[in-house]
């Protein structure tokens, strides 16, 4: 199967903001990877009280079966069975005082535990 790439303006699969678009490009460029060919993964793993988190890491190229959304320059690379999950999606980047970091907006879940942390679909 070979990848499909879905590019900003139609109905993407995931939705990246520009504040999210430009922090992983910046931790991207920080890890000395190549930005037009290496992207963020994002994918549903099995864990927490919920049931199922999210993950995410840096990847140089895409797999030949996976969906790569490019959004703000940012190359979003998510697998099959995590697509299922997270289709519709928004990835947005969180300034706070308190707290700051990537977060998934996911129209799929249908609860949540209580720290945010784990879903259910």
């Amino acid at each position: 199967m070979s990848t499909e790439t879905v590019e900003t303006g139609g109905d993407p699969a995931i939705e990246v903001t520009v504040d999210a678009a430009e922090e992983a490009l910046s931790l991207l460029e920080g890890e000395g990877l190549d930005t037009e060919e290496a992207g963020l993964r994002l994918f549903v793993q099995q864990g927490g009280c919920a049931g199922l988190s999210y993950g995410m890491r840096f990847d140089t190229e895409p797999e030949s079966d996976d969906l790569v959304v490019e959004h703000h320059g940012l190359r979003v690379f998510v697998d099959p069975a995590s697509r299922n999950y997270i289709g519709g999606s928004k990835l947005d980047y969180e300034h706070g005082l308190q707290a700051a970091g990537f977060e998934v907006e996911n129209p799929n879940v249908v609860s949540e535990c209580g720290c945010g942390e784990s879903f259910r679909t």
